[in-house]
């Protein structure tokens, strides 16, 4: 059976003829030196091209990266090599390395030493921590050298290849051979080793149009590649999967399996002649250079052959044709989130096939090896064969011993206990098939879920699935397309009590709980919930139509297992480092408890969770609609302030402003108790929250002159002199209105307020306004100019007149006797009230003893009548009708404060009506 390689082009990046490629091992740059002198860097991830310069006017054969210097080193036709800093793409060094063209370049990984080969049939070593000294001469071909590459396994040895027809293999430090190869009719152009541990392989290339396979320690050829068309320019053993990658100046680049030796894919992209092939340790990226630009495609799946036992205890994960095993009881001391675990694999031995997927069966106690149109079942233990047959496809059954493999695209075979037992041809064919509770079919139709026991259709969905995920009880189930998620919930009752079955299986077997978009990389299911990796690098979990993230990843990680024992979720990244991330089972039993209605489980497993982590179930309790246990549980104030307004509990809200101290929780507070018409809370609430406006508007709507009063107080000494001002002037407090513009130095508007309201404030903010500038000079006051102030006088006695109303607090009964303001004239009020003898005008005093407002003209005249307050005094003697003598009692009044006296709160002496 063939591999399953998906071939996905990455990067297409059009330029002059491409000599050599090169990859970067940590950032996404491929090289490319071409032939008309220049270098490019291309990122191919954004597709961008990210440096270019120039080396010389002549081709640059030979360009690699050493990224532990940060240096790309350059060998072209003008026999000099160049070192550049790839950062700054400063030259770092230069010197003339051979007499003829320079063709290859080999770093060294762990010495500081480059390999350089040219047409002057030398390979030269170079030491750059010694000002880049030639340290060896390496001679014995008899043509141009044109590869030269260092053997991973043993980096003292290497292997030229040459015009000569010998692949020749060196040692450092020894100046012959220590051997040749020789099979090829005409001249190699490239030569590589083979990676894996278990074949000392060496591969070559030549213009006979043949690629060779030879055993470097029998020194034989054990295996030649015919099929390309013209000269083989570039070959290379993948150092991941099992395939050798051999490049043509026919156009094509063609993919073997390095074990059949059978040819699995033939690129051609167009490009004419392939010149150059590059790849990487560790990547599934293979770089291609040609006539008319470079190629970067990905081969294969990078997710890692490797499976973890249902208790948590071993992983197996295949390393090329190894198997290995871990124990995770080896772990010892603390476990941090992210860190990688130090375990020592231990080598179970070799498989006979290249192992594609790895995984356990559901009990843990069977391990089934997949790859190359093969599957072998071993016991997980001692890895034992149990058995084997051939399979494009092996999926396990929820009962450890079914389990079905596709054999093509037309027919399933289920098996038990190892023999088969039923053979299964869907009518829509099958492309793929998926384990579980049920048995899945994806075909073009879409998937079919099939009953592992009868095999009869449960239910047919148009749907591509790209893998699916069953939860342990069975009744879950995830269905992964390329983009999205959806949750299902299955019903097995409904399965058997259905009367009849249409084309498409029983329609209520499953129910649609949730649909997510979100590309799922891999998933499984602890409980209820479904925990999964995504595209962009966070884990994540499904539980109830909420996403929660658990965390996020620095690379791309693959799910492993959950061993609940430990609260720990396990991943592995493609190299098998192992991380893993606490998740707390608690957390999620509870969550399930509480998806299944379950509140008595749910109270019960409540105390187990930690207080940290009390808040994340307290989010999932709101998104669920239970506000009132979410408020309960939730230990963060702020949140609990959220959901305690959300249930208008007004006392919780304001004891949790308190314990904030927000003035903006204060703000929401009074908003609530206002809409409850608790207006004392409302209040309390807007002066904690500075809410001016709110005040005012609650002051004025309840006629509350005491908090009106606060506001104008607490609002001026927070600068809010706006609604300081208007406060008072709502209280009629026309003198701290106008002080407070004078504070503010707003002068000119207080004069103007003044000559409205207080125009025996007049002269004294005139004053103060003289004082600011020039033009302020010109200014008259009425006290010196008061031909200028025709009525003067009268608003100054209709000042005294009006100032009667805006003493202490009245009761509304009281407004519904007087005029609205646009109906009134205060001076004919005032005119009309003394003529009656029920008003007498009492000039202000100033500081100094003299009139305040009597100019030298004598401008006003004093009436000698009763006051008001005269008025009343007689009335509250006639009504206690005590005999009493009135010839003195004028002059007794008018010798008191008038000013001062309230009559409400005026006593007669008895001595003084007796007098």
């Amino acid at each position: 059976m063939p591999l399953r390689l998906d071939i996905k082009r990455k990067l297409t990046a059009r330029s002059d003829r491409v000599k050599c490629v090169d990859l970067h091992p940590s950032e996404p740059w491929m090289l490319a030196s071409l032939y008309n002198g220049n270098v490019h860097i291309w990122n191919h991830e954004t597709q961008q091209l990210v440096k270019s310069f120039e080396v010389c006017d002549q081709p640059v054969r030979a360009a690699v990266f050493v990224p532990r210097k940060n240096w790309i080193v350059t060998g072209s036709d003008d026999m000099q090599i160049r070192v550049f800093n790839y950062n700054t793409l400063e030259r770092v060094n230069a010197f003339e390395a051979h007499s003829d063209y320079v063709r290859c370049i080999a770093v060294h990984p762990a010495h500081p030493y480059i390999l350089t080969s040219s047409d002057d049939m030398l390979i030269k070593l170079w030491n750059w921590s010694k000002a880049w000294v030639c340290q060896q001469i390496f001679e014995g071909h008899t043509h141009y050298v044109m590869q030269v590459v260092i053997n991973p396994k043993d980096n003292n040895t290497f292997a030229s290849a040459s015009l000569d027809r010998t692949v020749k293999v060196w040692q450092l430090g020894s100046a012959a051979p220590n051997f040749t190869l020789e099979g090829h009719e005409k001249g190699v152009n490239s030569v590589d080793y083979y990676h894996g541990g278990d074949k000392p392989y060496l591969i070559s290339g030549a213009d006979d149009h043949l690629v060779k396979i030879w055993d470097y320690q029998n020194k034989t050829c054990v295996q030649t590649l015919e099929g390309h068309a013209q000269n083989i320019t570039a070959v290379c053993f993948h150092t991941e999967l099992p395939i050798i990658i051999t490049g043509s100046e026919d156009g094509t680049v063609r993919l073997w399996h390095s074990a059949t030796y059978r040819l699995e894919s033939s690129l051609n992209y167009g490009l004419e002649r392939v010149w150059t092939i590059a790849r990487l340790k560790g990547s599934n990226n293979i770089a291609l250079g040609y006539d008319e630009g470079s190629i970067m495609v990905k081969i294969g799946r990078e997710e890692p052959a490797i499976s973890m036992d249902v208790n948590g205890e071993k992983i197996v994960w295949a390393r090329h044709s190894e198997i290995e095993q871990v124990n995770l009881k080896q772990v010892t001391g603390e476990v941090r989130d992210g860190e990688r675990l130090a375990l020592a694999p231990k080598e179970m031995g070799p498989c006979e096939i290249y192992p594609q997927s790895i995984s356990h069966n559901p009990n843990g106690r069977f391990v089934v090896v997949c790859g190359d149109g093969e599957y072998i079942i071993y016991t997980a233990m001692a890895l034992r064969n149990k058995s084997f047959g051939s399979a494009q496809e092996f999926v396990w059954a929820q009962d450890s011993s079914d389990y079905a493999i596709r054999e093509g695209t037309s027919t399933v075979k289920l098996f038990r206990q190892f023999k088969e037992r039923k053979t299964l041809k869907p009518e829509f064919g099958a492309e793929g098939i998926f384990g579980g509770q049920l048995l899945g079919v994806r075909s073009v139709s879409g998937l079919c879920l099939y009953d592992w026991e009868t095999l009869e259709l449960v239910r047919r969905i148009e749907i591509q699935a790209k893998s699916l995920h069953w939860s342990d009880s069975g009744h879950l189930l995830a269905i992964v397309t390329d983009d999205s998620y959806y949750i299902l919930k299955y019903d097995s009752s409904a399965l058997a009590s259905a009367q009849e079955r249409t084309p498409d299986g029983v329609e209520a077997a499953f129910s649609l709980v949730g649909e997510v978009n979100d590309t799922v990389k891999t998933g499984l299911w602890v409980g209820d919930c479904f925990i999964y990796t995504n595209a962009v690098g966070r884990i994540n979990y499904y539980v109830g139509g909420e996403i929660v993230t658990v965390a996020h990843l620095d690379c791309t990680m693959y799910l492993l297992g959950y061993v609940a024992r430990q609260n720990l979720l396990y991943l592995s990244d493609k190299h098998h480092n192992i991380v893993c991330y606490t998740l707390l089972l608690s957390v999620l039993e509870y969550q399930t408890a509480v998806m299944r209605g379950d509140f008595e489980t749910a109270d019960r497993v409540l105390p187990t969770i930690p207080v940290q982590h009390r808040s994340r179930v307290a989010h999932f309790l709101e998104k669920q609609g239970f506000k009132k246990e979410a408020l309960a549980v939730s230990t963060d104030p702020e949140h609990k302030f959220e959901l305690a307004l959300g249930l208008k509990e007004l006392d919780t809200v304001v004891q949790l402003a308190e314990e904030i101290g927000s003035t903006v929780k204060w703000g929401q507070a009074a908003e609530l108790a206002t809409r409850q018409a608790r207006l004392d809370v409302a209040q309390a609430a807007l002066h904690r929250a500075q809410h001016y406006g709110g005040l005012l508007l609650l002051s004025t709507s309840a006629g509350n002159r005491e908090m009106m009063e606060k506001l104008g107080k607490s609002s001026g000494e927070n600068g809010k002199n706006n609604v300081s001002f208007l406060a008072y002037f709502l209280l009629g407090d026309l003198a701290k209105c106008l002080q407070i513009l004078i504070d503010t130095d707003r002068i000119p508007e207080a004069a103007f307020f003044a000559r409205t309201y207080l125009p025996s404030e007049v002269p004294r903010v005139v004053g103060l306004w003289r004082g600011l500038a020039k033009a302020g000079q010109s200014l008259a006051d009425p006290s010196q100019y008061p031909n200028l102030f025709p009525g003067y006088a009268d608003a100054l006695k209709t000042e005294q007149f009006l100032a009667k109303e805006s003493g202490a607090a009245k009761p509304a009964s009281y407004y519904k006797n007087i005029k609205p303001n646009h109906e009134r004239q205060p001076i004919e009020e005032m005119k009309a009230a003394e003529e009656e003898g029920g008003f007498v005008y009492i000039p202000q005093k100033s500081e100094d003893g003299s009139q305040k407002d009597k100019s030298d003209n004598e401008m006003f005249v004093e009436k000698e009548q009763p006051t008001t307050l005269v008025k009343d005094i007689k009335e509250e003697i006639s009504k206690q009708q005590k005999p009493a003598d009135y010839d003195d009692l004028d002059l007794e009044i008018e010798a008191m404060n008038l000013d001062d006296i309230d009559p409400s709160d005026l006593t007669l002496d008895e001595d003084l009506l007796n007098d």
